[in-house]
């Protein structure tokens, strides 16, 4: 396959590939790759790949590892290659750049150098998921990966329970349950939610339903590839006194005051001072 070799101004250009579907990758990305002084990849193994699928050669060009453990003379080291004229293909091991991705602090560097950053848009497993998930798209969070500790887990659910717009998470396929029992434990069962497992590729499987319908759908099951999980908006509800008390003594059997209570505030949907003042009463009364 031919592909444009259009002289680059010296810059960033930060290029979306295929989180699934090699055939995803959009034709300027690739006259990009194609032309550029230098490709920076999350990844060189799967950016040589994506390169030989659709005939890109190199014809001698460098490709350089940038990724989550490089320091700042990687940084650097780029950003004076920019400076000099150079023209710079940055690529993520899937998906867009800079979303959930080590190149945020390299893109930060080269706009505070007043260089220019440019975007070759594609595929993005955020849009896609929320695209086929059925929950409404006018409003939406991209919140990132939720906290691995199960207390600091449920602390930030419990933040977001009554954002009104569909919330959009990644999750390791080794805490999906959990994760899916602790949305269950402060958002209640009822709450719609959709789980996309390995989107555009051969074994795509969208999970929509109730929390209490897709925690049954994936118990016992052991689980591969990458998850997306949205959760839909929230609505009102009335709580009794009681069931605050309730909510705070099983919460504070494995969490600190602060933390329970500000779990309950959210899952109940009660202001954090008014929660706090009774789970303090109840920590005296223990």
């Amino acid at each position: 396959m031919n592909h444009r070799n259009t002289p680059l101004t010296a810059g960033l250009y930060l290029v979306a590939t295929p989180i699934g579907s090699a055939r995803d990758i959009t034709l300027r990305s690739l006259d990009i790759l194609a032309s550029c002084d230098l490709i920076v990849a999350e990844d060189t193994r799967t950016a040589r790949k994506l390169l030989d699928i659709h005939g890109v050669p190199l014809n001698g060009r460098r490709m350089i590892a940038y990724h989550d453990h490089s320091g700042d003379n990687s940084v650097q080291g780029i950003v004076k290659l920019i400076a000099e004229g150079r023209s710079v293909a940055y690529v993520s091991e899937a998906g867009t750049p800079l979303v959930a991705d080590p190149g945020f602090e390299l893109g930060r560097e080269v706009i505070a150098q007043g260089l220019t950053v440019t975007a070759a848009p594609g595929a993005s497993a955020v849009l896609a998921a929320l695209t086929v998930s059925g929950l409404p798209t006018d409003r939406f969070m991209f919140a990132g990966f939720l906290p691995a500790a199960r207390a600091q887990r449920q602390t930030e659910i419990a933040a977001l329970r009554d954002m009104p717009l569909t919330m959009i998470f990644y999750e390791s396929p080794k805490r999906i349950q959990e994760m899916l029992e602790d949305l269950r434990e402060i958002l209640g069962g009822s709450r719609d939610v959709a789980v996309c497992r390995e989107l555009t590729k051969k074994f795509e499987e969208v999970t929509r339903g109730t929390l209490d319908e897709v925690i049954d759908a994936y118990e016992g099951r052991s689980v591969k590839g990458e998850l997306v999980v949205l959760v839909g908006r929230a609505g009102a509800t009335d709580v009794e006194e009681m069931d605050v008390e309730t909510a705070l003594r099983q919460a504070m059997e494995t969490m600190r005051v602060k933390d329970a209570a500000t779990a309950v505030a959210g899952a109940l949907g009660l202001p954090k001072r008014q929660v706090y003042q009774i789970a303090l009463g109840l920590s005296k009364e223990d």
